[in-house]
């Protein structure tokens, strides 16, 4: 069976029964929720307070966020492939993410403990990479769930919805943290900055958020099951290891361009990462923006973002995955490559460059998404997701550590910027090269 990465009728999802939209919205809004980890976590608000003067110099703890995310991609990466793929033979795709999503949200809400001051930089390093580690666990599992919300002609529409809803989510939350505790001198409930308070409270109701917009999905999206034709027999979590490797070695028998690609992508995905969890950092680092003025290039950056991501995913469809993939690592290229330039030219070159790079992150994502799923076939999804995982964001160790090597290096926080932009180059060099239409997966 030959399935194409580009038409619209490429895809291998089971044609019944059709998702609901009611399935597809409860889906999207674990995507919603998860803003509360991916915009205010780890991109805008507690990464930054990290990396704030209260824990020490500002460069040095710009350099020791960078290895402790580049540790937790490390971490993803021997764990994220086996995980999915005890998930498919389990059957307990969702379960595995309701435990992981709310582990997340328990690790979310004892940030709240992190007080400002260096003897605390440790816990609030562990805390955020920890949670980089059960986010991207829980992620492997709902990306997998995606051919159960979408059909072959709508796999581009509904995986742009999804992402897209995350950024609208993050608008939401952003808004409400910022005019409720961090903006006011006075917050809700008598909530002040002293102590670093607005933001240890808003970790609080982030980790509130994330969990209350999981539960749709573990309530309205049915367990998975797989068929009896992609059955496979249950082994330890150490064979597992095993069972990899064969799968491995026969994806690059059957379906080398398949191969070719997760590399590709593992390099590019790094460095769509990187640009929104060092975004903060380098807005507050290098181009002086106070806490309050991050939240709102957040907000901004966040509606670009989203509307971009849900715009650009009917084109998806109708156009396929690589073209859109291509045109928005151009576009990220070129936008950081103009805030490393310009950076002298101090925050209006971050509003104008920094927004134009928000306009690609999503869409690149999305696409990634759907060029992966098209050819999956029926109950290997969180197998395959699982190796995306692991040769994607599992290789999170590469812009993290990109970023960190040029900050030590040159001891300015915007040299970062280039160790990020050169993580997007080798990824779109590396992806010219792979074929946009292939057979489906062995």
């Amino acid at each position: 069976m030959t399935e194409t990465l580009d038409g619209a009728g490429a895809a291998n999802i089971p044609a019944a029964p059709l998702p609901t939209r009611a399935a597809v919205l409860a889906w999207s809004l674990w995507d919603w929720g998860s803003a509360a980890f991916n915009a205010v976590v780890t991109t805008f608000v507690f990464s930054v307070y990290l990396t704030g003067e209260s824990f020490g110099d500002k460069d040095v703890t710009a350099a020791q966020l960078g290895w402790a995310l580049a540790i937790a991609g490390f971490l993803i990466a021997v764990l994220a492939p086996v995980t999915g793929a005890r998930s498919d033979s389990s059957g307990r795709r969702k379960y595995w993410l309701g435990v992981n999503t709310f582990i997340v949200v328990a690790l979310t809400a004892g940030m709240f403990f992190v007080q400002p001051s260096p003897e605390y930089l440790l816990l609030g390093l562990v805390l955020l990479a920890a949670g980089n580690v059960f986010f991207e666990l829980a992620g492997v599992s709902y990306n997998a769930m995606l051919a159960q919300v979408s059909t072959p002609r709508t796999i581009g529409k509904v995986s742009g919805f999804g992402w897209g809803m995350g950024y609208l989510g993050g608008i939401v939350l952003l808004l409400i943290v910022y005019f409720g505790f961090i903006s006011p001198e006075v917050g809700l409930f008598g909530v002040t900055s002293e102590n670093g308070l607005a933001v240890r409270v808003t970790m609080l109701i982030s980790a509130a958020w994330f969990g209350l917009f999981a539960l749709p999905l573990l309530v309205r999206v049915p367990e998975y099951r797989a068929p009896d034709a992609a059955a496979r027999a249950k082994v330890g979590f150490f064979r597992s290891y095993v069972e990899l490797g064969h799968d491995v070695a026969r994806l690059w028998r059957t379906s080398r361009q398949t191969v070719y690609f997760l590399v590709a992508s593992a390099i590019f995905r790094d460095g769509l990462a990187g640009v929104f969890t060092f975004g903060g950092v380098l807005a507050a680092s290098a181009f002086g923006f106070s806490a309050g003025e991050v939240i709102i290039f957040a907000i901004a950056a966040n509606v670009v973002a989203g509307i971009a991501t849900i715009s650009v995913g009917a084109l998806d469809d109708r156009l396929g995955a690589k073209p859109v993939i291509v045109t928005a690592l151009i576009g990220l290229i070129v936008s950081g490559s103009l805030v490393f330039l310009l950076h002298d030219g101090g925050q209006i070159v971050f509003w104008t460059a920094g927004l134009a790079l928000c306009l690609f992150v999503g869409p690149a994502q999305s696409a990634s998404r759907t060029f992966l799923a098209r050819i999956i076939p029926v109950g290997r999804e969180g197998e395959v997701f699982g190796l995306y995982a692991t040769t994607g964001r599992a290789a999170s160790f590469l812009a993290p550590t990109a970023f960190a090597l040029m900050v030590t290096i040159f001891g300015e926080t915007y040299w970062g910027i280039l160790g990020i932009v050169l993580v997007l180059v080798v990824g779109l060099l590396l992806l010219l090269p792979v074929k946009a239409k292939q057979n489906q997966m062995a």
